[in-house]
């Protein structure tokens, strides 16, 4: 088997299942043009992948840039989409001729203006993140009735406000955020041009749920994409420029963890396996991201409680309580699906000596 003549955790990224979100996103959100957030996964192969078949990308950092410039991106194809970025990353990008940045309050343009001169900007406003599985509206987005004084002050310091963006969180299930942060963003576009604002670009984030259950039955993507299209069509001018920012729905259903286990005991009335990986590596999701997983066994038979662990000395390193699975020896497989997002972008690379899993293209 792989996993064995790996000797260590074994994450496998479908190529199939990548080709199959992205042409996904394009049957069902047609007029939406993805910029794929690349921190969900700055695998080089992967980003290299959706370069080949045309993909924008979402980065946070001048780090990030170059990443995606240096594996064959066009600078045209790349949104500076963190709404706080240091001095030295704006002038990056203006060095590099990416030329498209999201900013969120005043201070921020004047750091733009200075170091970018000439930018377009969008202006990321505070939508609601209700039944998202992480709120980003805590940390980011300008209050909606500030919108237009920020979009002023971006053209009065010589940049091109261009529109508007928002974020209704990571893993959305709720239809309704979209729907009210659609209806909101409409309203600006419409005072902009009374106010002599020409906005062109409506940026309509990521969040676009995946199953991470085979028994998880809510809403879909599709069904989701249905309802935005209407209310695009009807809110906004044809000609607005739609953008998207998937992460988690394009790589995430692609990615398989292969862990294996490497020692077991029976503790508090429970088998636990310890694992090949843990919390600081591949499974970094269920701290960083909030995330479950289903857990997964070559192993048939009757089922058990049972506890999983990571491999380090720390007992944080807990990955699930309560988890039914057949009984388990040193060496048998446990493997995880739709884990291709955020958890080896999140990993600590080599804490207590233990390495994240090999990335494998297959």
């Amino acid at each position: 088997m792989v996993a064995k003549r790996n000797k260590g955790p074994l994450m496998m990224i479908s190529q199939a299942v990548l080709r199959k979100q992205y042409d996904t996103f394009h049957r069902f959100l047609s007029n939406v043009t993805p910029y794929y957030a690349i921190k969900a996964n700055p695998h080089p192969d992967i980003i290299k992948f959706f370069i080949k078949l045309g993909s924008s990308f979402d980065v946070a950092s001048a780090v990030e840039m170059n990443r995606v410039l240096a594996l064959g991106a066009l600078p045209s194809k790349i949104i500076f989409a963190n709404t706080i970025k240091s001095e030295a990353d704006i002038k990056e990008a203006y060095k590099k001729k990416v030329r498209l940045m999201t900013f969120d309050n005043e201070s921020e343009l004047y750091k733009i203006a200075k170091n970018a001169p000439g930018t377009r900007v969008l202006v990321r406003i505070k939508v609601e993140n209700h039944g998202s599985t992480v709120e980003l509206s805590l940390k980011f987005g300008a209050d909606p009735d500030q919108a237009i004084f920020l979009l002023q002050k971006a053209k009065s310091l010589g940049l091109k406000p261009d529109g508007v963006a928002f974020h209704v969180g990571s893993q959305c299930v709720n239809v309704n955020n979209y729907m009210r942060a659609l209806d909101i963003s409409s309203m600006i576009f419409n005072e902009a041009k009374k106010a002599g604002l020409a906005l062109k670009t409506l940026d309509i984030g990521g969040g676009f749920p995946i199953r991470h259950f085979d028994s998880d039955d809510h809403l879909t993507f599709k069904d989701m994409a249905r309802h935005i299209r209407k209310k695009l069509k009807r809110l906004f001018p044809k000609e607005t420029n739609f953008i998207a920012e998937p992460g988690r729905f394009f790589v995430g259903p692609a990615g398989t963890l292969v862990t294996q286990v490497v020692g077991r005991t029976f503790r508090n009335n429970h088998n636990y396996y310890y694992l090949n990986d843990g919390v600081y590596a591949d499974f970094s999701g269920i701290v960083f991201d909030h995330c479950r997983y289903e857990f997964k066994t070559l192993r048939r038979g009757q089922k058990f409680l049972s506890t999983l662990a990571g491999p380090t000395c720390d007992s944080f390193d807990t990955i699930a309580h309560n988890v039914d699975l057949p009984e388990l020896d040193v060496g048998n497989v446990v493997y995880v699906k739709n884990i291709g997002a955020y958890s080896s972008a999140s990993a600590v690379p080599g804490f207590n000596g233990f390495p994240p899993a090999k990335i494998l293209m297959i």
